[in-house]
C-alpha cells in the first residue's frame, strides 16, 4: 500500500534567507553602480593654508540625500558627497548603513563651514546635528577635514552659495 507522507515547505527557511542576502547585496551593489557613474564637480576650499580642491558627487534629490554615502566600502581622500538641501534650515544626518567614517562639513548659505563633525562613527544611527540652519553638508573621509587643513569659517566656492 502506498503511504502517503505530508510534504514540507518548498524552500526551507534557510534557503530563502539566503535568497534574501543575495538579493540585497545585488541591490546594494547596482546602486553602487550607478553612484561610482554620477557625475564628479570641482569643489574649493579657501583654508588658512590655501585653496583645498575636492571631487564630489552631488546629492540633489531626496533619494540620493537619503542614500549618501551608504555601502560604500572606500572614500579617496579628496573625494566625497555635496548634500544640496536648497534653503538654509537645521539638517540632521546619520551613519546608518555607511561602512565608513567620514568627516562632516556643514556649511551656511554664504558658503562658509559653520562647524566639522569628525570622524563619525560607522553604521551608527545616532543624530548629528548641524547646529544652525546650513544649505549644504559636504561628507568627505574620515580624517581628512584635519589632513587638509579644513576648518570652521572656511568658504567653500561653487555656484550654490549666493553671489556664485
Amino acid at each position: 500500500m502506498l503511504r502517503l507522507t505530508r510534504a514540507g515547505p518548498l524552500l526551507p527557511a534557510r534557503v530563502l534567507s539566503a535568497c534574501a542576502a543575495v538579493l540585497l547585496a545585488l541591490m546594494a551593489g547596482l546602486s553602487l553602480a550607478r553612484a561610482a557613474d554620477a557625475p564628479l564637480e570641482a569643489l574649493e576650499i579657501a583654508t588658512r593654508k590655501g585653496v583645498v580642491v575636492l571631487e564630489v558627487e552631488v546629492a540633489r534629490t531626496e533619494q540620493q540625500r537619503e542614500t549618501g554615502l551608504m555601502y560604500r566600502k572606500e572614500l579617496p581622500e579628496r573625494q566625497g558627497m555635496l548634500f544640496d538641501f536648497g534653503k538654509s534650515e537645521p539638517v540632521y544626518m546619520w551613519m546608518k548603513n555607511t561602512y565608513i567614517p567620514l568627516d562632516m562639513l556643514f556649511v551656511r548659505a554664504d558658503g562658509t563651514i559653520a562647524r566639522i563633525e569628525e570622524m563619525t562613527t560607522p553604521f551608527s544611527t545616532r543624530t548629528i546635528s548641524s547646529g544652525e540652519p546650513v544649505k549644504v553638508v559636504v561628507e568627505i573621509a574620515g580624517g581628512a577635514a584635519k589632513r587638509l587643513g579644513i576648518a570652521p569659517g572656511d568658504r567653500l566656492s561653487t555656484g550654490l552659495f549666493s553671489g556664485k
